[in-house]
């Protein structure tokens, strides 16, 4: 394919690294500066941060997605995903979703594909386990919380009962701790209305660590397991999950050891990993997979390739320990993603353009939602807790919403929410849309052979 001189951007991901980048680069290039191409197999960009309060169902799913064609007028926006990038070729092999596969060349290459949840070798793990990193886990897990209420309120057999009731929760880290919060407040909220007891609901978060919450302070960390404790959350530190085959969850160390639960529903929460997008690179990383980049969030020796997010080992250059890298945060992948597109564009302007900047980030804190009028919040060394860290936990993350749309819709859920009960209908059957068709076709094909 020929091409002209004007050089082309790729930026890869549109998460948070890749859609901040993006949004940067097309408000400060000057028109037919650079071509702009963005690839990532969905159309849009999900705010993570929010996912807990769409399990919780205080937020529609689609008002926590934002539109890339809609905030990216400049770039092509290609779904499609990146199955080898080789940069020593400048060339992208991308897989649209009709399975067709095309090479793209480039002159510059943004790496942004994020990370995915990272598993342990857990013996029926795959078969019961649903991660907290998508909008279709937030919302399979709200289905997931009502639908077993409903099972429980409706079955004769005590096991079933119990086993419907019991909620396991592996990783007691931020996102865990967000997504437990939310969901068992919305399960405990709504438990009278399936004729059922708060005493019944039994809900367990299993750390592996000595406590929850490491990114706050220890007084926050115990502010909030007894804020989970008193709603009736049984908190098992030092402990892991050895086997869950068939619903039956093993713990395998501290006080609990061998002990087994039945439930139907566990929620894995325990780290993340790079994306194995990576695997398929000429790209240098360490020993954690992470691609590894110098404070300007070039790749290392790759001139032309830029990187940053919890894809990318970025040196934290705010401390003493000259070791020290950027922590995974999308407080610090916004950060990165305006610094690197400054950066980008002093390189594509050369000796016209301005000396290139390395990161420096100061991290600001941590903001989290336990649910309704409970947070916790340390924001520059100043806690706050309960209803002031809930709402700044929700002004924080309104603000950043890359949509004026978005945050309107967003606003608006917010105050329903405020006002009227929550909702208890189940929306399990969007997730299997061809099993009505599929069940009408069982039903008629012993007709239609009578007939014959």
């Amino acid at each position: 394919m020929t091409r002209d001189a004007t050089p082309r951007v790729l930026i890869v991901g549109g998460g948070h690294l890749g859609l901040y980048a993006a949004r940067h680069l097309q408000k400060h290039l000057r028109p037919g500066e650079a071509e702009l191409i963005l690839a990532d197999p969905r159309s849009h960009m999900t705010y993570q941060p929010l996912l807990p309060e769409v399990a919780g169902g205080n937020i529609e799913p689609r008002n926590i997605v934002i539109p890339l064609r809609r905030v990216l007028p400049r770039f092509r926006v290609l779904n499609a995903e990146v199955v080898e990038l080789r940069h020593a070729e400048r060339r992208a092999r991308l897989r649209l979703v009709d399975g067709e596969e095309h090479d793209l060349q480039y002159d510059h290459v943004v790496v942004g594909p994020g990370s995915v949840v990272r598993t342990l070798p857990v013996p029926g793990l795959p078969e019961l386990a649903v991660g907290f990193k998508t909008l279709a886990e937030a919302v399979y897990l709200r289905n997931q919380v009502l639908t077993q209420l409903g099972l429980a309120a409706s079955t004769f057999d005590p096991r079933v009962k119990r086993r419907a009731l019991t909620f396991v929760l592996a990783g007691g880290g931020y996102a865990g701790v967000e997504a437990l919060g939310e969901l068992s407040d919305m399960s405990y909220a709504v438990v009278d209305a399936f004729g059922l007891r708060r005493e019944e609901l039994r809900w367990i978060l299993v750390e592996a660590a000595g406590r929850i919450m490491p990114e706050v302070s220890p007084e926050l960390s115990e502010y909030t397991a007894n804020v989970l404790r008193r709603r009736g959350v049984e908190i098992r530190l030092h402990t892991t999950i050895s086997s869950c085959v068939g619903g039956r969850i093993r713990f395998g160390a501290g006080l609990y050891a061998d002990e087994i639960i039945e439930s139907n529903t566990l929620i894995w929460t325990a780290g993340v990993r790079p994306n194995p997008m990576l695997d398929k690179t000429d790209l240098p990383r360490d020993d954690k997979g992470r691609v590894v980049a110098d404070a300007y969030l070039r790749v290392r020796g790759m001139p032309g390739a830029w990187a940053g997010g919890d894809c990318a080992a970025v040196p934290d250059l705010t401390g003493r320990d000259p070791n020290a890298l950027c922590p995974p945060t999308a407080q610090h992948a916004v950060r990165q993603a305006r610094r690197l597109a400054d950066n980008l564009i002093s390189d594509l302007r050369g000796p016209h353009g301005h000396p290139p900047q390395p990161f420096r980030h100061r991290h600001a804190g941590s903001v989290a939602g336990l649910g309704r009028f409970q947070g916790v919040a340390e924001v520059y060394h100043v806690r706050m807790r309960g209803l002031p860290a809930w709402l700044l936990h929700r002004g924080y993350h309104w603000a950043l919403l890359p949509s004026p749309v978005r945050k309107a819709r967003v606003l608006a859920g917010w105050t329903l929410d405020s006002v009227f009960p929550r909702d208890i209908v189940a929306s399990g059957e969007l997730e299997q849309p061809r099993r009505p068709l599929q069940v009408a076709a069982r039903v008629q094909q012993p007709l239609a052979a009578g007939r014959a």
